[in-house]
């Protein structure tokens, strides 16, 4: 071996002592605690541990326990590095000082906030900063039979009117509903698609304040609405389980549903199959299928989605270098890593990069959705739509959220108060003036 060579396996091994020697252990609580999903965010932590050195620990949190764990790890100045959570903690834990706010602002910047879908980064403003890092989310969607619109020369499902309007169209029990609603009172289900609809007309029963009335005129436009879309559904105590088994019986033109029926409706789960036809893993269901992610009413003629999307928080007893780091990795080289961990309902708030603004986009696109068979959504759905799935976090809402007040806003909708007096002015027990005083009445004593 030369004096030269010998000096270069010498610099090569001092360079890789001292990586070894700096190289540091960040702790990571996530929410993703199935097995498969477990598997899959400790290789990403793998992956970075190989590029960096750095070893990330990966700790499954139980979702309903993440509140008390956090809370208790803030007092005991124990918590962990980077928390993946929901977005109903996002500004309480900014406030309470468990997120150190300034330091994922600053991820987001870096990263460059114009590459993050709108509604994502504006659910998370606390002061002028974004306070967690968004990572994925999902929209409700209207599902819809698009060949039966198109063959009746019908416009997409975007607005209340031209939702009524393909029901009068379509609309022919027993062989086709023109809606399945959601109507069983004691499902979430109900909860979350009437506040779908509720963000649609722009009302909202919170403000700065706390509680605020519900606005009549738009209140009533809901109720209408809601009465037009129920009177076009099968009778019957409906919810998730109706509304998707019509749907794919071919006997319903529209449902509100998740994303995760996105791979149901191309035959890809044995438990969930779709039975248009003779064959239970067949796609012709999901050729004939579009959506709509955000819809309008007549007093909002912005619309509004409905989102759940999920965040990064690096907190304040982080070690900080190290956890921006493996926030911005999980964001970036390891990004479609990050959305693998379950594609059909992580869809990317990230788009892309200012080099590449779709770069993400059609990564995820392509990742296999499915449980019993695998196909990438690219292969079942064509670009437009994919478009569609994706670009309702622009414009991504939830009650109480710009308000500060999603705390209150989750007991309004957890008392379930606006489905049971949505019921009785369905099924006609109130009228319109009489559901809107009763609703303001009742909500206002949820505290």
């Amino acid at each position: 071996m030369t004096y030269l060579m010998r000096c270069l396996v010498s610099i090569l091994f001092l360079a890789s002592m001292t990586t070894f020697a700096s190289a540091e252990t960040i702790r990571f609580w996530t929410t993703e605690e199935q097995p498969d999903r477990l598997a899959k965010q400790k290789k990403l932590a793998a992956d970075f541990k190989a590029k960096t050195g750095h070893t990330v620990e990966v700790i499954p949190v139980t979702e309903k326990d993440l509140g008390t764990r956090a809370t208790a790890a803030f007092a005991a100045n124990d918590l962990p590095d980077v928390i993946y959570h929901t977005l109903q903690y996002v500004l309480p834990w900014a406030e309470a000082g468990v997120l150190d706010v300034e330091t994922n602002n600053e991820i987001v910047d870096e990263l460059g906030k114009n590459t993050f879908a709108p509604g994502a980064i504006a659910m998370a403003q606390s002061k002028g900063q974004t306070a967690a890092v968004p990572v994925d989310g999902w929209t409700q969607m209207i599902v819809y039979r698009k060949d039966l619109f198109e063959k009746n020369g019908l416009a997409a499902p975007k607005s209340f009117d031209s939702i009524k309007a393909a029901i009068g169209k379509l609309h022919q029990p027993p062989n086709m509903y023109g809606f399945v609603a959601a109507t069983k009172v004691d499902e979430n289900f109900m909860s979350q698609v009437l506040e779908h609809v509720f963000l649609a007309n722009g009302v909202t029963p919170v403000g700065k304040d706390g509680f605020k009335s519900l606005d009549a005129k738009a209140t009533k436009e809901v109720l209408e609405f809601y009465k037009a879309i129920a009177k076009a559904s099968p009778p019957g105590e409906l919810y998730w389980k109706q509304s998707r088994e019509l749907y794919f019986a071919g006997k319903a033109a529209m449902i509100i549903w998740s994303p995760f029926i996105l791979d149901e409706l191309a035959g890809l789960r044995d438990s969930a199959p779709p039975t248009i036809n003779s064959d239970p893993t067949s796609r012709e269901l999901a050729k004939k299928t579009d959506v709509v992610t955000a819809f309008s009413g007549p007093s909002n003629a912005k619309g509004a989605a409905w989102a759940d999307v999920r965040y990064f928080g690096v907190t304040n007893d982080a070690n900080t270098d190290i956890a921006k780091e493996f926030v911005k990795f999980s964001m970036d080289q390891g990004y479609t890593s990050t959305l693998a961990i379950a594609p059909e309902g992580k869809f990317p708030v990230r788009q892309g990069t200012s080099q590449e603004p779709d770069k993400f986009v059609k990564a995820w696109s392509k990742l296999p959705v499915g449980v019993d068979r695998k196909a990438p959504l690219s292969d079942i759905y064509s670009a437009d739509t994919i478009g569609k799935i994706v670009s309702g976090l622009q414009s991504a809402n939830r009650w109480g959220v710009k308000e500060g007040q999603l705390a209150l806003a989750s007991k309004l909708v957890n008392s379930q108060v606006i489905n049971r007096v949505v019921r009785e002015y369905i099924d006609g027990e109130i009228d319109g003036d009489a559901a809107v005083k009763k609703l303001n009445s009742e909500l206002a004593k949820v505290n």
